[in-house]
């Protein structure tokens, strides 16, 4: 995008070219044009975007930690490798997310504090126990799966930081879910007691996957705008519903079941129809009041406390090669 270039808010547009800038935005977003860090944009399109790639970024680090809990327990030498490589790809993508935030002018440190005062929020589906290995195959095959649903329409995000971001995270995430796949797959054909353990796994994350893509359209606050500036492409409905087809015949191949006694094919919709989500414990895990809500921030902040050294070194280090490239520059 080029129209509106060279602002960095809506207040350098202040006055008789604001609506200038507002129009050639509205035209670039229509034309399908990519949102650039330089270009002028309204400040509620920021923080949307703000709002969004912290919650994604966020999540991303704190959803490190109920797959972490089993690396040491892992079964094998080849689960653990694998389980160590999906944690540190986990990683990764938050710092992909918080490095296309700090496009907008917003600093991950800012964004990190806001998490550690929950002021800022991560998805709700990291809150609850991974109780046994079923449940890393689990995480893989249904929550990597509905996040798989969700951001691949985000590669095609109107800010271009974001959607370019989204590209690797789509390509890493698939992995995952055909890992978790994979797992579920091993423990259902293996002995009655590991068919057991996978779908009780199942049975436990089915639901609170399906909350991933955020409350009805009705009562979403911000899905309409967010679809209108292109931020994103499907409502949270359209999105479970897809989601929820596509497992359907992947539990089958499993031979496990989905733990909905309302999933049905509807030929007239050409979709599953399927049960009511319980929005009230959505809303109270989202309240801070789910199973491991606690236990997961106070990690992230010992974490983040334990790693406060490598920071310091960090920085230390960048301003002692500052010096002395600043004093070669001096001798020269």
């Amino acid at each position: 995008m080029t129209a509106v270039a060279g602002g960095t808010s809506a207040a350098e547009g202040a006055g008789s070219g604001e609506d200038a800038f507002l129009a050639a935005f509205d035209a670039a977003v229509a034309a399908e044009e990519r949102i650039e860090p330089r270009d002028w944009m309204p400040d509620a399109y920021r923080a949307t975007l703000v709002r969004q790639m912290a919650q994604h970024a966020h999540s991303e680090i704190i959803g490190m930690q109920p797959e972490a809990n089993w690396i040491t327990r892992a079964p094998s030498l080849r689960r653990k490798a694998i389980l160590m490589a999906k944690v540190q790809d986990e990683a990764g993508h938050g710092l992909y997310l918080y490095s296309a935030t700090e496009t907008l002018g917003t600093g991950r440190d800012e964004l990190l504090d806001k998490l550690h005062a929950g002021r800022q929020k991560y998805s709700s589906i990291f809150n609850y126990p991974t109780l046994t290995w079923a449940d890393v195959g689990a995480i893989g095959w249904l929550v990597d799966g509905a996040a798989i649903t969700n951001q691949v329409p985000l590669c095609r995000c109107s800010y271009g930081p974001y959607a370019r971001a989204m590209i690797r995270i789509c390509k890493e995430e698939s992995f995952h879910q055909r890992q978790g796949f994979e797992l579920l797959l091993a423990l259902s054909e293996g002995t009655p007691e590991q068919h057991a353990m996978a779908q009780d796994a199942v049975d436990r994350w089915w639901w609170p996957s399906l909350m991933m893509f955020g409350p009805p359209d009705g009562e979403s606050a911000h899905s309409a705008q967010s679809t209108a500036w292109k931020i994103k492409r499907f409502s949270n409905d359209e999105l479970r519903q897809r989601f929820v087809d596509i497992c359907v015949p992947q539990a089958e191949a499993l031979g496990l079941t989905l733990p909905d006694p309302d999933l049905r094919w509807n030929e007239e919709k050409g979709g599953h129809d399927f049960g009511t989500v319980d929005w009230s414990e959505f809303q109270a895990v989202l309240k801070g009041n789910g199973p491991c809500n606690e236990e997961r921030i106070t990690q992230r902040r010992r974490a983040h406390e334990d790693g406060a050294w490598v920071r310091d070194a960090a920085a230390a280090y960048a301003a002692k090669q500052a010096a002395g490239s600043d004093e070669k520059a001096v001798a020269a």
